[in-house]
């Protein structure tokens, strides 16, 4: 499927929708047991491109893993730091997980790695990462530019080292990354952060996970992680929850197109920074309840009784991969909406303000580019059936998933290359095909 030629909601959906596992938490899950001592099981495991490029890494290195899709459920038998092959060539595709996470494990370690990535993973930051693993004794020989994939790991020499100095204004990953494989330390390690940006979101997920896996580590203040000497981590069994970052797009159908959307399970004591776009969506008019069964959107209602969404200003930095799906509902608010905090997006799966802008434009759309962020014009979209447009998606799930919405509600929406979205969310137009088909 080269392109995906959308189909607006012809009544208000009402819909009850189950989305798959958290990507972040999928591959933090997996390894954690991959480094824990003894057989773990993985339940609610998220299947997707980066996913699975994770678990082909790990069996490559010789990991015991049993895969069973139909349950969503991975079991691996851990090893502890004793990683079983201590030489193989790895490849993580487009997984910013993966490269980063994958990479301190192997670097760590002390043995000899090939590592290589695609051609997306390769142009995205490492530096900062890969800098501080050379201060702590890591060895990389680099294939093309430095400090980028593809690269060898060339073993580890013994160094003394107490203090690391780690900047994750680029990406919070980096410091996840070191957290997470603090067991390679059997002294400890203090990191201190000294950039402006500290991702508290993602970071309080890699600590309450290895905390879940038997790992302690203390904090202090906002910038500096202490790993304690000595840590192991224990086999679990572990549930993984949904992928709240996938909900949200379910809830901005409900925020532009009216109606009520329950994503199951879904709850406001999720661990996952996106968690905090609902409440965006609830400043901006739309009714919002936690119930048993999921979190429920319904459509704005105003005190006039008129369905109105009300353009803001917000600092997305907790949740930035939701800037997108807000760039989308911005369209159809009343009054301008201003997002900030998020420069390091220009950085990932694609330079998203920037795909933002080119292709709000290319609807018709007004809107400024801003050093941290974007101001979207509420205004009418120029697209009709006689004459569609074809959204580029830049190979970035989020780019695709996120304009899709748009085409929900109005006509002549064509997303380009919409198979992009297997990086974390396979059957997503599919399952919108069998909603529409619903409504008709």
């Amino acid at each position: 499927m080269k392109q995906y030629r959308m189909k607006p909601f012809v009544t208000p959906p009402e819909f009850d929708v189950t989305v798959p596992g958290s990507k972040s938490i999928t591959n933090r899950a997996l390894l954690l047991a991959a480094l824990a001592e003894g057989r773990s099981v993985l339940k609610g495991v998220l299947f997707s491109d980066d996913s699975r490029v994770f678990m082909d890494a790990l069996q490559t290195l010789g990991y015991n893993i049993i895969i069973d899709e139909a349950v969503n459920e991975v079991t691996i038998d851990g090893r502890g730091t004793h990683i079983p092959e201590k030489k193989a060539d790895i490849y993580v595709g487009s997984a910013g997980t993966a490269a980063r996470f994958l990479t301190a494990m192997l670097a760590l370690s002390g043995g000899q790695y090939e590592m290589s990535a695609s051609e997306q993973m390769s142009s995205r930051p490492m530096r900062p990462l890969l800098e501080v693993l050379e201060s702590l004794g890591a060895k990389f020989v680099y294939k093309k530019e430095s400090y980028a994939f593809p690269f060898s790991i060339l073993g580890r020499e013994d160094v003394s080292c107490d203090k690391v100095y780690l900047n994750i204004d680029e990406s919070s990953q980096f410091l996840s990354a070191l957290l997470l494989n603090s067991v390679f330390c059997p002294d400890g390690l203090s990191v201190h952060l000294t950039g402006k940006r500290d991702a508290k979101a993602y970071v309080d997920i890699t600590m309450k996970m290895m905390k879940a896996f038997g790992g302690q580590m203390r904090q202090h203040g906002e910038h500096e992680y202490e790993l304690l000497p000595q840590q192991r981590y224990t086999a679990a069994e572990y549930v993984i929850e949904p992928d709240v970052s996938a909900a949200c797009y379910f809830y901005g159908m409900a925020a532009i197109n009216g109606g009520r959307i329950r994503v199951n399970h879904v709850h406001f004591d999720s661990t996952q920074g996106d968690i905090a776009f609902i409440r965006v969506l609830e400043l901006m008019g739309c009714q919002v309840k936690d119930t048993e069964q999921g979190i429920v959107v319904g459509g704005p209602v105003n005190k006039d009784g008129e369905k109105v969404l009300q353009g803001m200003e917000v600092n997305m930095s907790n949740f930035s991969d939701q800037t997108m799906t807000l760039a989308a509902i911005a369209v159809f608010a009343w009054g301008d909406t201003t997002i900030t905090g998020v420069e390091h997006i220009r950085r990932q799966e694609s330079n998203r303000i920037k795909g933002i802008v080119t292709e709000l434009n290319r609807l018709g759309i007004a809107c400024e580019e801003r050093e941290d962020g974007v101001v979207i014009h509420s205004g009418k979209v120029r697209a009709s059936r006689e004459h569609p447009v074809e959204i580029q998606t830049y190979e970035d799930h989020r780019m695709a998933m996120a304009f899709a919405l748009i085409g929900t509600r109005e006509e002549g929406i064509v997303i380009d290359n919409p198979l992009c979205c297997r990086k974390t969310f396979e059957n997503y137009f599919e399952l919108l095909t069998k909603l529409n088909l619903r409504l008709e």
